[in-house]
């Protein structure tokens, strides 16, 4: 990760590839974010606004920006995940999305109605996960005592 979530840097009226020192704040509030810093980078960002008497576009470019981050800091805990090992990038997410949906449900001449889509991704992400024969068991197992429960109770 090399910039701030949704383009901090170019909404805060610098681009790194622009200014080296722009490139070092990036840097460090990336780091302070990844460390579970967000209200020293909510504050810090509300400071630059006064600091430095941003006005106009970039002041509200930064006053969202930092309301962002404050709305969504119990979100924000990436050092908790990190910790735990889970990803904190769009890329993993992203990339399990197209593996489960995009590539079976967006093929060439392909129409869904939504409970359809839906119960095939249920499918998809039963045999995806491992879970088939399980599954597939339940199944006919349900199946057996929905058509032939009642005579197996009377015989």
């Amino acid at each position: 990760m090399r910039k701030l979530p949704f383009g901090v840097d170019q909404k805060a009226g610098s681009s790194p590839s622009e200014k080296p020192e722009a490139h070092r704040w990036v840097e460090k509030e990336l780091r302070m974010l990844l460390e579970g810093k967000v209200g020293y980078v909510v504050g810090g960002l509300r400071q630059m606004m006064t600091k430095r008497d941003l006005k106009g576009a970039r002041r509200k470019t930064v006053s969202e920006v930092a309301g962002y981050f404050e709305r969504n800091r119990v979100r924000m805990k990436y050092d908790e995940y990190l910790a735990a090992g889970y990803p904190i990038g769009s890329g993993v997410v992203e990339g399990a999305c197209r593996h489960l949906v995009k590539d079976r449900l967006e093929r060439a001449g392909m129409r869904w109605h939504p409970d359809g889509a839906q119960a095939m991704l249920n499918l998809r992400a039963t045999y995806l996960n491992g879970e088939w024969d399980s599954f597939w068991a339940y199944h006919v197992e349900q199946e057996d005592d929905r058509l032939y429960g009642k005579l197996g109770k009377t015989g």
